[in-house]
């Protein structure tokens, strides 16, 4: 088989299952229900799809992710992946990351193109070899609401780059029962409303409310605890309720970085993280809540 991660559009093709990807399924805090739940999806779409005529169920394979920036939805569709290559035991699972960037192009014609050989091509030749699946971030890059394109941004191209996802989405679904597409979007409605039809589960991933706030503080800080000590001990603190009620409203990597900013909020705690104390977490994050209104705000 050729190294695909050369393919125009493909940034990395590795197999399934993957242990790094597992450590990315657990870091995501997120309700169990919704875990379970897109498992299921997944699991299905290479039970079911194989057995059952498209004319019975119109399964496209397509999975999608949507929600603010930063709930992790990256890191959750390739754990995804990883989860429903495990629960196969016995059959070798390929993963594609997509590079939607790579295929667009300011030349007339030239994204529609890319777009057709990436899918009808590259997609469909390892899709052809066992179980697939693809994750396609940003996808509103490549099926973008053409009811809402600028006519300054050469609508056309753009136009039929979305019309060559469609058509490609179709054609791979009556083509190749085992493959599964996981899409993510910040901004799902800039996603054309015909790409979404596609989809078999559209799922939203929220911002953490508070108990999901403290499961990534705690997380994050008996990480630091396993070089610095005396961190771990502010994780099984009482007084750790005090910064999750104020990181509501934070998406997780603001959670993490917050973290970070409370670190570097004195001279003497970057010199030594043992410092940090739980009235640095709550400054830091009130902090970042208050840049996230202000920058909410412009």
């Amino acid at each position: 088989m050729r190294d695909f991660e050369t393919a125009k559009g493909i940034q990395r093709a590795r197999g399934l299952p993957d242990r790094g990807l597992e450590d990315l399924w657990e870091s995501i805090i997120l309700d169990k229900v919704v875990k379970d739940r897109l498992v299921a999806q997944a699991m299905l779409n290479f039970t079911l799809r194989p057995a059952v005529d498209r004319s019975v169920l119109p399964l496209h394979g397509v999975i999608l992710l949507v929600g603010p920036p930063g709930t992790g939805k990256t890191s959750l569709a390739k754990g995804l992946a990883n989860r429903a290559a495990q629960s196969f035991r016995g059959q070798e699972f390929k993963l594609l990351e997509v590079d939607p960037h790579a295929l667009t192009s300011s030349a007339m014609g030239k994204t529609q193109k890319a777009v057709s050989e990436l899918f009808s091509q590259s997609i469909a030749e390892v899709a052809a070899s066992g179980p697939t699946i693809v994750l396609l971030d940003e996808v509103e890059t490549l099926a973008a609401d053409r009811s809402k394109m600028s006519l300054e941004a050469n609508p056309i191209d753009i136009h039929r780059a979305t019309d060559a996802v469609l058509v490609q989405l179709d054609a791979l679904a009556e083509t190749h029962k085992n493959l599964l597409f996981i899409a993510t979007s910040n901004f799902p409605d800039a996603v054309d409303a015909a790409f979404t039809s596609r989809c078999d589960l559209v799922m939203t991933i929220p911002l953490p409310d508070r108990e999901a706030c403290g499961q990534i503080l705690r997380s994050c800080l008996e990480g630091l605890g396993a070089t610095y000590k005396p961190i771990a001990r502010l994780a099984s603190s009482g007084t750790l309720d005090r910064v999750a009620s104020e990181c509501v409203g934070l998406d997780g990597r603001s959670i993490r970085k917050m973290v970070v900013n409370a670190l570097a909020s004195s001279p003497e705690t970057a010199m030594n993280p043992e410092k940090l104390s739980i009235d640095q977490l709550v400054a830091a994050a009130k902090a970042a809540k208050k840049n996230r209104a202000t920058g909410a705000s412009k």
